[in-house]
């Protein structure tokens, strides 16, 4: 029988030998000297959305100025499918070199997490790595200049004051300006939801009148200036640089109305941290160059910059609000 005591030597021995091994291979020349060369390569960024969507554009407004902070390429993969889900699988499932980022959105590592609890093909948290976020997008309530309000209070008891409430048109089901009415609901409007697979016909029946209400981007302020719409308020923490005159809803004694899109840089889970930190970097630095800035907000965004940690947690309380809307507002989810 072998001695206890020899047979604890023995495996503290062992451990330390692992542990030893394991420190050599993690501060080894080759790994070191792997990250420090980072990158070397042309750097594939996917969006999850169709060329010409929002997130595509605001990226390759990023594109070359992180590119040229890189020394490397930065190339675009648009893989469009089921809400941003199809290229956020394929940038969890690459290799976490550095090489294969993904351009998510509240669509692709958030919303889907409440729309989708029971059919996730991943977990935003765990297979996933935050590299920062880009910038945030809010949405605008608008009314067509026929609906007798002028406010968010006026709308809200005027929709309490029609039996079947007041409809409102939006992107499909699960787009932050669907939820963002459902959102309201909850803050004690009463409106019905309209969406459109096709915005563009839903901005066009409100136009016409023959939706009251709609909620969307900030593409609704050309209509608003023309006044064929009248704004009504925001969704956003603060006013929007693109439009100084119309007031937050949290302004209007909404507490809590808070709707925004965002965009932020993901790798795949156990990407090495100075990888992590040369791109945030780059991300930020492409973030706060005056031409990139400007046409950001010319594209009608907030350009919001947060730190990998920031964004991590920034992303779990985003990922929690909308659970909750969704659950509360008994919105269908699958």
């Amino acid at each position: 029988m072998q001695n206890p005591v020899t047979g604890r030597r023995r495996f503290l021995v062992n451990s330390g030998y692992a542990a030893l091994a394991l420190a050599a291979y993690a501060g080894s020349p080759g790994i070191s000297r792997a990250q420090d060369a980072y990158p070397s390569r042309l750097i594939r960024l996917i969006v999850p959305f169709a060329a010409g969507s929002a997130t595509d554009v605001m990226t390759r407004h990023l594109q070359q100025h992180m590119s040229t902070t890189l020394g490397q390429q930065v190339v675009i993969d648009n893989r469009a499918g089921a809400n941003g889900v199809v290229g956020a699988q394929a940038v969890m499932h690459a290799a976490p070199d550095g090489y294969t980022l993904c351009m998510g959105s509240t669509s692709s590592h958030s919303i889907v997490a409440a729309m989708r609890p029971n059919s996730m093909p991943y977990d935003i948290v765990k297979d996933f790595t935050p590299i920062g976020l880009a910038a945030k997008s809010a949405n605008l309530i608008a009314v067509h200049p026929s609906v007798p309000v002028h406010n968010l209070q006026e709308l809200i008891e005027y929709s309490n004051s029609l039996p079947k409430g007041l409809d409102f048109a939006s992107s499909p089901v699960g787009s932050s300006n669907n939820l963002a009415g459902q959102m309201l609901n909850l803050k004690g409007a009463k409106l019905v939801n309209v969406p459109y697979n096709n915005i563009s016909q839903g901005i066009t029946d409100v136009l016409a009148g023959h939706v009251p209400v709609l909620i969307y981007t900030v593409a609704l302020l050309p209509h608003i200036r023309e006044n064929r719409l009248r704004g009504i308020a925001t969704t956003s923490e603060e006013r929007l640089v693109q439009a100084p005159d119309l007031p937050t809803a949290i302004e209007q004694g909404v507490p809590g109305m808070v709707a925004n899109a965002w965009f932020g840089m993901f790798g795949p889970a156990q990407l090495p941290q100075p990888i992590v930190d040369k791109l945030s970097a780059a991300l930020r630095d492409a973030i706060n160059d005056p031409t990139v800035n400007s046409l950001l907000i010319e594209a009608g965004l907030a350009p919001s910059y947060l730190s990998p940690r920031e964004m991590a947690d920034f992303v779990a309380s985003d990922i929690a609000m909308w659970k909750d809307v969704v659950t509360r507002a008994g919105v269908e989810t699958h």
